[in-house]
């Protein structure tokens, strides 16, 4: 088969589980043919493709028939224009996120944070340190600490720090939020500049209708933020106040129905200067105050 029956025949395949069926195929296509791009797909349409690459892609369509996320399934998933091995254990990146670390970034660029000589900055949600070795790549004066409850998580988050030549700015701790402030000696005097977030948003009764992709395969915790989705957001605005400096940021994503009640937390909590950024849809995705 060539490149351009292959592409037919499993998106039509996919057509059913995917709203973006063509371009699954092609992910997975890229990553059997040894990671090439695109590019070479379109221009080489016509190439026959062996037996053997063949059967490998098709054990990848069928656990996608099955619901598992491309990007489970190729084991990787771009992020700020850098390379994150992602796996069951740890929630997927999402474009959406980019909105909140680029939002970071400018705040660096800024006069009083680019003079410093070192940025101080709390990923608290590892993940799959997406965010974590973004602002660490990005951010020249940038060093963090990146707390997450999950082993999984913080072994994940470690190896995408070595594979973005970032591990030295990066201390991963495995902390319920804040805990560890308490608990490490190291911690305990430590403010940070920035704290940022992606906590878990998602309303508890909300989950069962989210997509088998979502619902069955990401990690339940990285998704459930309680009765109103907003149990991760005031625990960490409350507690914020004794970790960060005068001055200093507190910036989180939030669902596209929380911005408001996101606002109204952190200002309840001391924070000014709070603003709202959208993100590409238009939909308000990222919330920013300052402990002044």
């Amino acid at each position: 088969m060539t490149i351009r029956e292959i592409i037919l025949k499993f998106t039509n395949e996919l057509s059913e589980i995917s709203d973006t069926p063509r371009l699954d195929v092609e992910v997975m296509l890229m990553n059997v043919l040894g990671k090439v791009d695109k590019l070479y797909l379109h221009m080489n349409l016509n190439k026959e493709i062996e037996k053997e690459l063949l059967e490998k892609l098709q054990k990848m369509v069928n656990e996608r028939k099955l619901g598992r996320p491309v990007a489970y399934i190729v084991g990787n998933r771009e992020f700020m224009g850098l390379d994150f091995y992602v796996q069951e254990g740890v929630l997927i990146p999402r474009p959406d996120t980019e909105i909140l670390v680029e939002e970071i970034i400018n705040i660096c660029v800024e006069e009083e944070y680019r003079k410093k000589e070192r940025i101080e900055i709390l990923d608290i949600g590892t993940g799959s340190g997406a965010i974590t070795v973004s602002l660490a790549h990005y951010i020249k004066n940038g060093f963090l600490k990146s707390f997450d409850i999950s082993d999984i998580a913080l072994k994940i988050g470690k190896k995408n720090a070595i594979d973005n030549s970032v591990e030295d700015k990066i201390e991963f701790i495995k902390s319920d939020v804040f805990s560890a402030m308490e608990e490490k000696d190291s911690l305990k005097e430590l403010k940070f500049d920035i704290i940022v977030s992606n906590p878990p948003y998602i309303k508890k009764d909300v989950i069962p209708t989210l997509h088998t992709q979502v619902k069955d395969f990401e990690p339940y915790n990285a998704l459930e933020g309680g009765v109103d989705g907003l149990d991760f957001y005031r625990k960490i605005t409350e507690e914020s106040s004794k970790y960060i400096k005068k001055g200093g940021v507190l910036a989180y994503e939030v669902g596209h129905d929380q911005a408001e009640d996101v606002y109204n937390i952190m200002n309840n909590n001391g924070f000014e200067k709070i603003y709202i950024k959208k993100d590409l849809a238009g939909i308000d995705r990222v919330v920013i105050g300052l402990k002044l």
